[in-house]
């Protein structure tokens, strides 16, 4: 990540109505997974640290006897307190606004900590040595994203896949050639060597573990334009007036690919890579 670029509240402004529906989710067999290798059963407590709206705090909520997740954007934790509200988990749910920064925040204790393609936006050395005292002995933190090398097509699906590379044009076209961030830029993308930073502050492992996606979904292409709204790189506010205009270009460029205005997508699989707080 570039040197000079600094976090600031804009990043995902405006995105969270978009979330749920435009981001493709993880791979359907995450939570047995997780449930296997943390052994997991209904105790306990997860931390997911830049929860968003609770998509994955939610999906593993059965596994845990409170969860409690942390965000920055005030919308999103809206959303995720709508979304604990729809699978009846309010109870055992917590939403916390506030930076991963600013944690521990009086939280207390957990079993788990969960960072679902979040971590890369934060000070990572700080918050991997807070999230380590946060753990209880044994604990474990986990990191979870999309499959980054995996190529699916839809070459035997009934629609056109969403036309990602134009799109991806269409957006410099309108912001420019450099992918924004908040009020900044990010020139360079942002960071990798996750396992270096959690190695340095004590964790051990990592446990690596490929869930596999792969399944078909199809996507309509309402479905496509919240996919990029919901990106920090393409958030509305970031075309300002010029909002309505970069829409009606993509909506456009979608009904050239699909005239049905249905589109094929194969299901990421999810990587996940768990660390351990050891006891000393």
């Amino acid at each position: 990540m570039a040197t000079d670029w600094e976090w600031d509240d804009t990043l995902f402004s405006g995105t969270a109505a978009y979330y749920r529906r435009g981001r493709l989710p993880y791979a359907p067999g995450l939570a047995d997974a997780l449930a296997d290798v943390l052994k997991l059963d209904g105790r306990g407590r997860l931390i997911d640290v830049g929860c968003g709206p609770g998509i994955l705090a939610l999906s593993l909520a059965h596994l845990f006897s409170e969860i409690v997740g942390v965000d920055p954007d005030g919308e999103m934790i809206a959303e995720a307190r709508r979304g604990a509200a729809e699978r009846a988990v309010t109870g055992k749910a917590q939403w916390v606004q506030g930076r991963a920064e600013e944690l521990p925040a009086d939280l207390g204790t957990f079993t788990v900590a969960t960072f679902g393609q979040s971590f890369h936006w934060m000070d990572r050395d700080l918050v991997a040595a807070t999230t380590r005292d946060m753990l209880q002995p044994g604990g474990a933190l986990v990191h979870i994203s999309d499959l980054k090398t995996e190529t699916r097509t839809v070459d035997d699906l009934p629609y056109p896949a969403v036309p990602r590379a134009a799109i991806e044009e269409l957006v410099r076209h309108y912001l420019g050639p450099v992918r924004r961030a908040g009020r900044g830029v990010l020139p360079q993308g942002t960071p990798g060597g996750e396992a270096a930073v959690l190695a340095r502050v004590g964790f051990s492992g990592p446990q690596r573990q490929v869930v596999a996606g792969g399944q078909p979904l199809e996507r309509t292409a309402d479905d496509a334009v919240a996919g990029v709204f919901s990106m920090s790189f393409s958030a509305p506010h970031l075309f300002g007036p010029r909002r309505d205009a970069f829409e009606a270009d993509l909506r456009r460029l979608l009904r050239d690919v699909s005239a049905s205005g249905r589109f094929s997508e194969r299901l990421p699989s999810t990587e996940v890579f768990v660390w351990w707080n050891d006891p000393r």
